[in-house]
């Protein structure tokens, strides 16, 4: 049996840079983890592809998967739901694959309370100013919206206690290097490699 691969869950306030930084670490090559594509009943943003980017799906499918228990994680963001669908992360795992999450703050607490052995990486905007910048810059959102981000995104900051690393996006590829050193520590904690020694020593 193989033995069972690692959760990686990154997470921060909207328009820190997430699925930016995400795609530039699976595009280094030095991954060899899988990704856990969410769910979400927001509409795509141009460019983004279903099945890619997000499952895209109507509100009340996703509410019909909460119903039946097949969602590891979901929150209600903005109006829009968000979440990771429990059968892929689970298969998986099991499979001796590593899995990364790239979720909101409030899904990642239901991650960390069933997960609990998960890595919880925790992506920063320099500053609250640089992040209302970035969100501007998008251009995807209303004003009024953008107001209601940044709100959100001090609570989330104060979230930020519950994860155990922190990584301040200032740089695309500097964050990318951060995260990749978290996880190459991460393999190599004792209570993940201990199971293997005592496996090799036998009972005593």
């Amino acid at each position: 049996m193989a033995k069972r691969g690692m959760l990686i869950v990154l997470s921060g306030p909207s328009g820190v840079g997430k699925g930016t930084v995400r795609k530039a670490l699976f595009e280094t090559g030095a991954t060899d983890f899988s990704y856990s594509i969410s769910m979400t009943t927001r509409k795509p943003r141009e460019g983004e592809v279903n099945g890619v980017d997000y499952y895209f799906v109507s509100k009340e499918e996703f509410e019909e998967n909460i119903r039946n228990g097949e969602m590891l994680e979901y929150a209600k963001y903005v109006d829009n739901y968000y979440g990771t669908p429990l059968k892929y992360v689970n298969e998986t795992l099991d499979e001796g694959k590593d899995v990364f999450l790239e979720i909101e703050v409030n899904g990642a607490m239901q991650v960390r309370a069933n997960c609990p052995d998960a890595v919880f990486v925790f992506l920063t905007p320099p500053d609250l100013m640089e992040l209302k910048h970035r969100l501007i810059g998008r251009g995807t959102d209303a004003m009024d919206v953008i107001n209601k981000r940044i709100k959100k995104a001090v609570g989330e900051i104060r979230m930020m206690r519950n994860y155990d690393y922190a990584v301040v996006n200032d740089e695309v590829s500097q964050a990318v290097d951060r995260i990749q050193m978290i996880i190459r520590s991460e393999r190599l904690r004792v209570t993940r490699v201990m199971p293997d020694y005592e496996q090799m020593i036998g009972d005593e």
